[in-house]
């Protein structure tokens, strides 16, 4: 297996992943006020210190990911905190007409779902074994599963 193989597509797809948390964060600082208000919207007490704990949630665990650190840990947390974001501050299902063009929770109906996508992806970071090589993805590009495996039939064995 070479480089790209191991390190240069994998590390690629992490950063991929996990590039919008850091950035959040800073958001988060730079705009405390308005983060605060969303994070006292929800029904979680101590909205300030949930906020802090947000952003170094946002902060560590996509570094983590990356270098490769307790990545499993990391991916499992960052999991967590993008469905229960998900639940607590996107309920979409609270707004009538959601799916409408105008629909006040149309934004929301869509953040849920963004939100639930990082958790699969990162899940895959949980549960993921080894990578595949680069050659055996173009390969076999369109599955990852058995039905990708090469078909090999047995010799029949010889009649005495």
């Amino acid at each position: 297996m070479t480089w790209l193989d191991l390190v240069a597509v994998p590390l690629l797809a992490k950063i991929c992943l996990v590039c919008m948390f850091p950035l959040s964060a800073y958001d988060k600082v730079v705009h405390w006020d308005e983060a605060l208000a969303q994070a006292a919207s929800g029904p979680l007490p101590f909205p300030a210190l949930l906020l802090v704990l947000g952003i170094l949630v946002e902060t560590m665990t996509p570094v983590m990911i990356v270098i490769g650190w307790y990545d499993r840990a990391g991916a499992f947390l960052l999991a967590g905190f993008c469905g229960v974001t998900a639940v607590l501050f996107h309920r979409f299902w609270e707004f009538p007409g959601f799916w409408s063009r105008d629909g006040e929770g149309r934004a929301h109906f869509w953040d849920f779902f963004k939100n639930f996508g990082l958790v699969g992806g990162l899940l895959l970071v949980v549960i993921g074994g080894g990578y595949a090589p680069a050659s055996q993805v173009v390969h076999h590009p369109l599955s990852s599963g058995p039905q990708a495996a090469e078909i090999r039939i047995p010799a029949a064995p010889a009649r005495p």
